[in-house]
């Protein structure tokens, strides 16, 4: 009897095979398993950039989004630039006071530096109708023709009648007050404003807004058309603050919140000033100054701080937040003596 043994030759090959089956598949699984670890890795690592760079531009805008405007982001870097270029003349300034400095600006030169740059630019809030008080401002206080420009050139002081324009553009009102300035030159036409006794408290962040803009001025003041200056009272006070890098001066009180809507001193937005319904600190009325990093923060952010019914605490307002030195000027108040300025009733 013969046996044959080709078949169990055959399957040899077939158990080898086998053996190695089970090597291949751990190891493809082993590779699987570390690629999958990988792919992982890098998905998080991506994740985790994406929210640090969201997380990093929410803190740069402080809006708390991180889609911005170009417009938006233009503003967001001049803040910057101006906070860092401020902070550093800061600690300049102090560390030259520590080794003995004192400023040049002084009245022995205040000729000198006015040439160059204003000490003051004074905003007269006036409107239609009005031209009476501003003659009589012109005849007490403020000089006209080569006179207006001498005060500029030689004490900084630069004064212009505030007004905006008609409803009615070009309208009889307008060319009143165009042919006006044609003959005294010593208007700012506010033309992105309309002329409302309502709209005061824009008019005024219009007009801080435009001066700081044509402006390089130390100080830029708002003033009533019905008060009388005295400029030299004025500068020597400006000259004690001048190294303050953002001041507001003026007479300050808070005083009641009145929801009565048929009281002159009205406030329709009442109810946000809480339950005791009085005002924060604020400049009075007649007359404030700011200096000009305030100006340029009000230029910069004009279409987003908003107002309410007065002008004087629509600026208070501005102020809350920001590194601003209040300064209670008893000069800038009526009851005062000698005082900067003084009311006056004009027919």
């Amino acid at each position: 009897m013969q046996i044959r043994e080709g078949p169990a030759r055959r399957q040899a090959p077939s158990a080898a095979g086998a053996l190695r089956s089970p090597m291949s598949a751990m190891m493809l699984a082993m590779f699987a398993t570390m690629a999958s670890f990988y792919v992982a890795g890098r998905l998080w690592q991506d994740a985790q950039n994406r929210v640090y760079l969201i997380k990093e531009l929410d803190r740069r805008t402080g809006q708390g989004q991180s889609a911005i405007s170009v417009d938006d982001t233009l503003k967001v870097v001049a803040c910057r630039q101006q906070g860092k270029r401020l902070a550093s003349l800061e600690m300049e300034l102090a560390a030259a006071k520590h080794e003995g400095f004192v400023g040049k600006y002084n009245p022995e030169t205040n000729g000198t530096r006015s040439a160059k740059k204003p000490l003051i630019v004074i905003g007269i809030m006036t409107s239609f109708g009005r031209k009476n008080y501003r003659d009589a401002v012109r005849k007490s206080w403020l000089p006209t023709g080569s006179m207006l420009k001498k005060l500029e050139e030689e004490k900084g002081i630069v004064v212009r009648f505030v007004v905006g324009r008609s409803a009615n553009r070009g309208d009889t009102f307008d060319r009143e007050i165009d042919e006006e300035n044609r003959s005294t030159k010593d208007f700012l036409i506010l033309d992105d404003h309309i002329e409302s006794d309502e709209e005061l408290p824009k008019k005024t962040k219009s007009f801080f807004a435009n001066a700081a803009d044509t402006f390089d001025a130390a100080f830029y003041a708002k003033v009533n058309d019905d008060i009388y200056i005295n400029v030299d009272t004025l500068s020597a006070m400006l000259e004690t603050h001048w190294d303050k890098p953002r001041v507001y001066i003026g007479c300050m009180k808070s005083g009641e919140v009145f929801s009565d809507s048929t009281h002159k001193w009205y406030e329709p937005d009442w109810w946000k000033f809480g339950d005791g319904k009085s005002y924060f600190r604020h400049a009075a009325g007649e007359m404030f100054v700011i200096s000009r990093a305030i100006a340029q923060f009000i230029s910069i952010n004009k279409s987003v701080l908003r107002t309410y019914a007065h002008d004087d605490v629509s600026v208070g307002s501005w102020m809350i937040g920001l590194a601003v030195k209040h300064v209670n000027e008893a000069k800038l108040c009526c009851s005062s003596w000698p005082s900067v300025f003084t009311t006056a009733n004009v027919l």
